[in-house]
């Protein structure tokens, strides 16, 4: 299973979360990208455990009903590890090696740099372009995961009818799509630093990208189950009820002064005190424009009241804001749903390498 191998072929995006299964379809047309299809799907409650799949088969069943909603025919996709179980280091190699002498190169040296038994880890690698320091050699990505990491993910999509053709890394997938973020009508304009806080239901994952490439991860236990969980407790609803009445309304009027925006200040809090221990682990200088993913993204306002905060120009992540999408897509429902769908998208971009 590869972690970065080049395809060429039509793959669905399918992002695994804590809560949902969201999966998403483009194609490209006269360079420009269309949004084919999409669909996101709950998931059972603890089908996923601290980001591990605990049942492969009801996480399948819910890929098979995000597939069937999305109306989709393509049945090959791209799915993510969460960078959590991923061990990634860059080492240097001869540049006169072609990719069949790295390959096996990298085999015999794997054992240095990964702290598992070779055949319990799928391991890959990107060759990144010459070294800097050393002119007759090049700079390698490797990326290794332990294969039942894997297997369980490839079951899920297998298990929902879809065949798994590439195994990317969140991070990767995050990093793909960030680069679709610049045509937006308030611009990523060619910022040095960007973080990018994606504040999921159960955890918030801050990731710091320099010149476009990932440098710095962290997660934190924040997400938008606190605010499901507050509405629960307040109005004596259903976890189900809950979360339907936080995305629909219908909510009475003290919601919003008593019950989001209390979540709101929290959510910005978090923001810039994960922004802190990046500045307090790093030299490589000032963020330049943040930018809020995930499903929390989607409260109206939170944009304007991180950067009254923390005084850094904000946006809300949307990556389709320069595309079209199928008739059969509900634009509206894919606007409210973008800031969740990076990494979805960054998966769905595979298909073009």
């Amino acid at each position: 299973m590869s972690l970065f191998r080049r395809k060429n072929i039509p793959l669905l995006g399918v992002d695994i979360s804590s809560t949902s299964v969201k999966l998403l379809e483009l194609v490209r047309s006269g360079g420009r990208y269309r949004v084919e299809s999409y669909a996101v799907e709950p998931l059972p409650p603890n089908s996923i455990m601290e980001k591990n799949i605990t049942d492969a088969q009801l996480v399948g069943e819910a890929i098979g009903r995000a597939v069937k909603k999305s109306g989709t025919r393509t049945r090959t996709a791209a799915c993510a590890v969460a960078g959590s179980s991923v061990i990634t280091k860059v080492i240097s190699m001869p540049a006169n090696l072609n990719n069949e002498e790295l390959e096996g190169r990298i085999q015999i040296e794997a054992d240095q740099y990964i702290p598992y038994s070779l055949d319990e880890i799928s391991l890959d690698f990107s060759v990144l372009g010459p070294s800097s320091s050393e002119p007759d050699r090049v700079d390698i990505l490797l990326a290794a995961s332990r294969i039942d990491n894997i297997d369980v993910r490839v079951a899920a999509l297998e298990a929902g009818g879809l065949q798994a053709k590439v195994v990317d890394v969140e991070a990767f997938a995050l990093e793909n799509a960030i680069s679709l973020l610049g045509t937006q009508a308030r611009p990523v304009s060619n910022p040095h630093i960007v973080a990018i806080m994606d504040v999921g239901a159960t955890a918030s994952t801050l990731s710091v990208l320099e010149d476009s490439k990932v440098i710095y991860t962290r997660e934190q236990l924040f997400g938008g189950r606190l605010l499901t969980d507050e509405i629960q407790r307040r109005y004596g609803l259903s976890y189900e009820e809950a979360g339907l009445a936080k995305r629909q309304g219908g909510l009475p009027d003290n919601y919003g002064p008593e019950v989001l925006r209390p979540f709101m200040e929290s959510m910005a809090q978090e923001i810039n005190r994960a922004l802190q221990f990046f500045y307090s682990s790093s030299q490589v200088g000032t963020v330049d424009h943040i930018v809020i993913a995930g499903g929390c993204a989607s409260i109206a306002g939170i944009d304007t009241l991180v950067q009254s905060k923390i005084d850094t120009p904000v946006s809300i992540a949307n990556p389709f804001a320069n595309m079209t999408a199928a008739a059969r897509v509900r634009a509206e429902a894919l606007s409210n749903d973008a800031p969740a769908l990076m990494i979805a998208c960054g998966l769905a971009l595979r298909s073009f390498d």
